[in-house]
């Protein structure tokens, strides 16, 4: 009971701060029909900066760090990307009126990370004055390309498993065909290369490699930590309104995605919490680390992963995943962040 009450104490009050009152508020504008727009070219502008941002603050700190500090969680968080998609994928492609393709589709888009749901994570924990390891932003390539790679794969190799095979022992798949049991040559290569030139996982990288090899700590410390939070609460306020207007598409598909889509971020983010602590337990990883790898664990992406599968998988259908992920996923496990931090506070700290 005593761990009940701290929970709700938590999730209540962080509902009142300004990253999750924003998010809401986002969400109450698209219901009540508001006309309240911020520009596309706006919009792409304040994901950049906040996620070279991160870039730069994992760089710095990935220059500091010893390598088992860093080593450990970067290979949970793809432990975490991949486990993600496989539970995912085969819970949903068993579910009525969920093709093998749309399954791991949307399994992949929950296993990789929103960019928005980590800046908010980072917001609240800063807020409440709760340390975590610089090198954080760092871990979300290892997850979000885990994730994406594991769920294409496994969705070309449903197609494969399902096509018919000529007498020369290769299956048709549309236009071109794959060997049995393999892959298109360069199907690999080709996933890596479009997610790498992805917007949110380019802009992310280089930040990285700046912060790494270069001294970019008085442009970040006098342009882009000031900018953080204002822009943040921007984002905020567009996912919510994005959410709600993703909300529609979801009458169009079959209803276990409204289930995934509920469900699925606190599972995950239990799954990334619980991995955390074998990280903190081993290496020392802090406690505010152990709730953001839960929050990227829960998270689901909403930049890096829609334009990297429709390219990879032009047959799924993108209001089935994309509006699972932004209509539910992505409020989900931005309103459950005060849960994560709960738990975790209970377990480590």
């Amino acid at each position: 009971m005593e761990i009940l009450f701290s929970i709700g104490s938590t999730m209540l009050d962080q509902l009142q701060k300004p990253t999750l009152a924003f998010l809401i508020a986002g969400v109450v504008l698209a219901a009540l029909g508001s006309k309240f727009e911020i520009p596309q070219p706006v919009y792409k502008f304040i994901v950049v900066v906040l996620l070279l941002k991160i870039g730069l603050g994992a760089g710095v700190s990935v220059r500091e760090a010893d390598f088992a500090s860093l080593i450990v969680p970067a290979l949970g968080a793809a432990v975490i990307g991949i486990v993600v998609v496989v539970a995912g994928g085969w819970a949903l492609t068993r579910a009525g009126g969920v093709s093998k393709m749309d399954g791991y589709a949307t399994a992949g888009l929950f296993g990789a990370v929103s960019a928005s749901t980590l800046a908010a994570g980072m917001a609240v924990l800063d807020s409440e004055g709760i340390a975590y390891e610089g090198f954080i932003g760092a871990l979300y390539p290892f997850m979000d390309i885990a994730a994406l790679v594991t769920a294409i794969i496994l969705a070309k190799l449903s197609v494969v498993k399902t096509a018919p095979v000529s007498s020369d022992g290769t299956a048709t798949m549309g236009s071109g065909t794959a060997t049995i049991g393999g892959f298109e040559r360069g199907m690999f290569r080709d996933i890596l290369v479009d997610t790498f030139r992805s917007p949110a996982i380019s802009a992310l990288v280089i930040g990285v490699f700046i912060g790494l090899l270069a001294r970019p700590e008085s442009v970040y410390q006098s342009f882009y930590e000031p900018l953080f939070r204002g822009l943040l609460s921007l984002l905020m306020l567009i996912m919510g309104m994005e959410a709600w207007s993703r909300l529609a598409e979801l009458r169009k598909v079959a209803h276990v995605y409204i289930i995934y889509g509920l469900t699925a971020p606190i599972l995950h983010g239990l799954v990334g919490l619980g991995i955390g602590i074998i990280a903190h337990h081993w290496v020392g990883f802090s406690q505010g680390g152990v709730v953001l790898l839960a929050v990227m664990a829960a998270s689901s992406s909403d930049i890096s992963g829609p334009p990297t599968l429709r390219a990879a998988l032009p047959k799924a259908n993108p209001s089935a995943y994309v509006g699972a992920s932004t209509g539910l996923g992505t409020p989900v496990a931005i309103l459950s962040i005060p849960l994560f931090m709960a738990l975790a506070d209970r377990f480590v700290g």
